[in-house]
């Protein structure tokens, strides 16, 4: 596996990882910021931006490739921060090789079983009418049928691109996607990571609650915790300064 990697930086290496339907292009902003003082690595992880498409993916594949994109890039260990999707990779990697794992970041996402609530979503990408569009004006006029909030269509619709051929694509693997998301939806699953995490929610966001903290603490005990606040589920876009700043006061204590 040979994800599409960008590398920006100097200093201790820290991966980064997107969410499901992202790119490493979401993590523009925090690209720059944190790589004045990290090696940044962004990836996009399997069957998601430019990195391969195959007929499969889970964390347990998932969290493979970035040991895979470790030892290509000759890195013993790093920083690890992931969001959502990327998060539970990122608890799958941490929990498969601790010692590839110096401190480790999860935003907005817990170690659980989530319902489906993507419905709409795929409902909509299936919808787009690749062949005949015309701009992507259009295709947001396509997915508003599906989707109400104009922030989500913006986010889905930086997957679409033209090909060499001037056809609308996604860059998504969008049948595996959807035929794995019982994948997607599962908890990362090991042994407890003993050492320290920090976790980062969203105040808006109903991905990481209450609810969720025995399961939190069973798998990663020396779990911390910090809130965004007036942040829903993309805090390192929504608040991107208090993000930079929590997650430097982490790494760099």
């Amino acid at each position: 596996m040979q994800l599409h990697l960008q590398v920006s930086g100097s200093g201790a290496p820290l991966i980064i990882m997107h969410g499901l339907f992202g790119t490493l292009l979401n993590w523009s902003g925090q690209i720059k910021a944190l790589s004045e003082h990290f090696t940044v690595y962004a990836v996009d992880l399997r069957n998601h931006g430019r990195s391969p498409h195959t007929d499969s993916t889970s964390y347990p594949l998932m969290a493979d490739d970035i040991i895979e994109l470790m030892d290509q890039q000759g890195l013993k260990s790093a920083h690890i921060l992931g969001h959502s999707m990327g998060g539970k990779v990122a608890m799958q990697l941490a929990m498969n090789h601790p010692q590839r794992v110096e401190k480790l970041i999860i935003v907005d996402i817990a170690p659980v079983q989530y319902p489906n609530h993507h419905s709409d979503v795929f409902r909509g990408l299936n919808a787009v009418q690749l062949n005949s569009l015309k701009s992507r004006g259009e295709a947001d006029q396509q997915l508003a049928n599906y989707i109400d909030e104009l922030s989500v269509r913006q986010f889905l619709l930086t997957n679409l691109y033209r090909t060499e051929a001037k056809q609308f694509a996604w860059r998504m693997n969008l049948p595996v996607l959807e035929a794995c998301y019982d994948e997607i939806s599962k908890p990362p699953s090991g042994p407890a990571f003993a050492k320290p995490v920090l976790f980062i929610k969203g105040e808006l966001s109903d991905y990481i609650t209450a609810d969720y903290r025995d399961q939190i603490l069973r798998l990663f005990p020396k779990a911390d915790y910090r809130m965004v606040q007036g942040s829903g589920h993309w805090p390192h876009a929504e608040k991107a300064s208090v993000f930079t700043r929590l997650v430097l006061n982490y790494l760099l204590k």
